[in-house]
């Protein structure tokens, strides 16, 4: 991913608190808990923070797009209390199961007033079309942060697209690296689709 050519103005939220920490997390070498930011989460302690900032990348998403609309972000815990209520995110002991799609529409729609539409089959060039104002949350692999790697499969992470710039696909990416593919990266079309599982979610306004 290279330097963007024309910023989305879409606000950016990362998983984690600490944006700029990511590489640390990723690597190993700073636990989550010892983000000095995760009661901006607010988790009740740093073990809650740590347990969901690898499970939020839609919730991040759904930040930016708040955000994008002006309307109210909650903290991500808030979120996460949400959507399990709503089913979106089902919780068995230390297992999660989620971002399930379809409960999260329901809950957007009914919470903040947004279209939601579920493409459990959503081809490129409806991802190459989304704007700004009209965003795709897609399913690509973690491994997106570094786009010239080769995904052991397609899917398990969910990224924010709000258009083509250049004829690069552009991106917030809730887990990418600081200065690189976090803000407004930008990917060819040909390697998103590498990554791409080939489903996600489509928001109107």
């Amino acid at each position: 991913m290279t330097a963007p050519v024309i910023a989305s103005g879409v606000p950016y939220f990362s998983q984690w608190e600490s944006a700029e920490l990511v590489p640390r997390f990723l690597d190993g070498t700073l636990r989550a808990a010892q983000d000095p930011r995760w009661a901006a989460s607010g988790a009740a302690t740093p073990q809650e923070y740590e347990f969901w900032a690898t499970r939020v990348c839609g919730l991040a998403c759904l930040k930016m797009i708040l955000a994008g609309c002006s309307l109210p972000v909650p903290p991500m815990l808030a979120l996460v209390e949400q959507a399990v209520r709503w089913g979106a995110y089902v919780r068995d002991g230390d297992r999660v199961a989620g971002m399930i799609y379809q409960p999260f529409a329901d809950w957007v729609s009914a919470e903040y007033g947004l279209i939601v539409k579920v493409m459990p089959e959503l081809p490129l060039d409806v991802v190459q079309s989304a704007t700004p104002h009209a965003p795709v949350i897609a399913s690509v692999h973690s491994s997106i942060r570094w786009p010239d790697s080769t995904p052991p499969e397609r899917g398990g992470h969910l990224v924010l697209v709000t258009g083509v710039a250049g004829g690069l696909i552009r991106l917030h990416n809730p887990s990418g690296l600081p200065g690189a593919s976090q803000r407004d990266a930008l990917i060819t079309p040909a390697a998103f689709e590498r990554f791409f599982a080939g489903r996600g979610l489509l928001i109107g306004g």
